[in-house]
C-alpha cells in the first residue's frame, strides 16, 4: 500500500512538473513571437527544400493555373473591348436623291436628331460625295485623268447625298428605323435604288460578342480544373510532409506545442510554393501577351487597355495580384491538409 501510494504521489509530482513545463514553453513563446514567427519560417523554407519535385510540381501546376485565369480575363476584355468599338465606329448612312439641298438635308438632320438614341448627325450633298470620292482615289491616276467637267456634271447628277449617324445603341435601332419610314419628309426625299445600312458589321460585333462569351465562360471552366488540380497536389505534397515528419510532430506535442506552430511551416511551404508561382505566371503572362499584341492588333483587337496596363507602373500590380492568388490556393490546400490531420490526430 505504501508503495502504491508512493507511485501515486511520484504521478502526481511529474504531471505537476510538466504542466509547470508547459506553461514555462507557452509562456517563453508568449514572449518571444518574433522568435516562433522566424522558427516557423525557417521549418517551412527547409520542408519546401526538402520536397523540392513535389513543390515544383505543386508550383508548376499552380502557374498553369494563374495563366489560365490571365489569359481568361485578358481575352474577355479584349473580345469585349474590340466588340464596343466596332459599335463606335459604326455608322448608318442614308441615301437620299442626288442634288438633294444642304437646307433639306439640314430639315432632316433636325428631325432625326431628336431620337434619343442619335450621337451624332453628319449631312452631305452630292458635291461634297464627289469630293470624297475624288480624295478617296487621289493616287489613283486613271481614274483622275478620265474625270473632265462632262463626267464630274454626270457622276454629281446620279450621286445621292447621305446623312451618316452614329447611335449610342446599335442593337436598338428600331425607333430610327421606324421614323426614316414613316416621316413624311425623309420619304419625300429618300433613294429608293440605295437602302440604309442599318444592319453593316452586325454579324462581325455579334460573332466577337459570341467569341468573348465562350473565352470567358470556357476560361472559367478551365480555370477551375486546373484550379483543382493545383489545390489536390499541395494537399497531397503536404500530406505526404506530414507523414514523413510524423514522429517530429508527435514530440512537438508532447511538450506541448499548439496547433498553430504545427501547422504554420506546412503553410509557409505552400505559401513558398504559390509566391514562386505567382511569379512565374506574371512574368509567362507579361512576355506572352507582349509578343501576340501585335500580332492581334493587325485584325483589328483592340489590345490597348491591356497593353496601357502592362506598360505602365499598374505591372507592380499584376505581379501582386498574382503573387496574392498564388498564396492564397497555397494556404488554404495546406490548411485543409494539416486541419484533417490534426483533428485525425486528436
Amino acid at each position: 500500500m505504501e508503495k502504491k501510494k508512493l507511485v501515486k504521489a511520484d504521478d502526481k509530482t511529474l504531471k505537476k512538473a510538466a504542466k509547470r513545463g508547459l506553461k514555462t514553453i507557452r509562456k517563453s513563446r508568449a514572449h518571444h513571437p518574433i522568435r516562433e514567427e522566424s522558427r516557423i519560417i525557417k521549418y517551412g523554407t527547409s520542408g519546401f527544400a526538402r520536397n523540392i519535385w513535389l513543390s515544383t510540381a505543386a508550383t508548376m501546376v499552380m502557374a498553369i493555373t494563374l495563366i489560365i485565369l490571365f489569359v481568361t480575363v485578358v481575352a474577355s476584355v479584349i473580345l469585349t473591348n474590340t466588340a464596343d468599338l466596332m459599335r463606335d465606329k459604326i455608322d448608318i448612312t442614308i441615301y437620299f436623291k442626288p442634288n438633294t439641298s444642304q437646307e433639306s438635308l439640314n430639315e432632316l438632320s433636325e428631325i432625326i436628331s431628336k431620337d434619343s438614341n442619335i450621337k451624332s448627325v453628319v449631312v452631305s450633298t452630292s458635291e461634297q460625295e464627289y469630293d470624297k470620292f475624288l480624295a478617296e482615289n487621289a493616287d489613283s491616276s486613271e481614274i483622275i485623268e478620265i474625270l473632265d467637267d462632262e463626267m464630274k456634271k454626270m457622276m454629281i447628277a446620279n450621286m445621292q447625298a447621305t446623312m451618316r449617324v452614329k447611335v449610342y445603341n446599335v442593337d436598338n435601332l428600331d425607333s430610327i428605323k421606324n421614323l426614316v419610314e414613316t416621316d413624311a419628309t425623309f420619304q419625300k426625299n429618300l433613294d429608293e435604288s440605295m437602302a440604309p445600312t442599318y444592319d453593316v458589321n452586325q454579324v462581325e460585333i455579334a460573332t466577337i460578342t459570341s467569341w468573348a462569351r465562350i473565352a470567358r465562360t470556357g476560361g472559367m471552366i478551365l480555370a477551375g480544373v486546373f484550379l483543382v488540380i493545383s489545390v489536390l497536389i499541395i494537399f497531397s505534397t503536404i500530406r505526404m510532409a506530414i507523414f514523413s515528419r510524423r514522429e517530429e510532430i508527435y514530440m512537438m506535442k508532447l511538450v506541448g506545442a499548439e496547433k498553430n506552430f504545427i501547422r504554420g511551416p506546412f503553410l509557409v511551404e505552400a505559401e513558398i510554393c504559390g509566391l514562386i508561382a505567382g511569379i512565374i505566371a506574371a512574368t509567362v503572362s507579361y512576355f506572352g501577351f507582349m509578343f501576340v499584341a501585335p500580332k492581334l492588333a493587325n485584325y483589328g483587337i483592340n489590345v490597348d487597355t491591356i497593353k496601357e496596363i502592362l506598360e505602365s507602373n499598374k505591372l507592380i500590380f499584376v505581379y501582386l495580384i498574382f503573387m496574392g492568388i498564388g498564396v492564397l490556393i497555397g494556404r488554404i490546400s495546406s490548411w485543409l491538409a494539416v486541419a484533417k490531420y490534426l483533428h485525425k490526430d486528436n
